[in-house]
């Protein structure tokens, strides 16, 4: 089993960190596409560019997600020793700090704040 399972992981990680890579840069070519589509229809440039910044922001974040789970993979899976699991724990704690800073550029406030938003809302309309 262990002839055919190291490399077959090895394969499988390969393959999330080339999607998690292909998602950013196709994130960015759609992001960029779709601001100069809706700067061409006549929108004004500052909305363009909240948009562009908006979905720019998603194809990272996401594209991050997939680097973090072949990260995981491959400390747990192939290569299970303190140094990869030390480097894992770094790279989660960029991640973690990466996600919360373009969850505040894309939606302009900290996720837990998100909540505390809808609950506002839904009692001003069952007022």
């Amino acid at each position: 089993m262990d002839e055919w399972f190291r490399p077959a992981l090895d394969f499988i990680t390969r393959v999330i960190e080339v999607g998690g890579i292909a998602i950013i840069v196709l994130g960015i070519l759609g992001a960029s596409v779709a601001v100069l589509w809706q700067v061409l229809r006549g929108r004004p440039g500052s909305e363009a560019f909240g948009l562009y910044r908006s979905n720019l922001g998603r194809a990272i974040l996401l594209g991050l997600e997939f680097l973090v789970a072949a990260d995981i993979i491959n400390t747990v899976a192939i290569e299970p020793t303190l140094q990869s699991l030390l480097i894992l724990g770094g790279i989660v704690l960029i991640r973690t700090f990466l996600s919360f800073s373009l969850e505040v550029e894309i939606e302009g406030r900290w996720p837990w704040e998100r909540h505390k938003e809808e609950t506002d809302v839904s009692s001003q309309r069952s007022a």
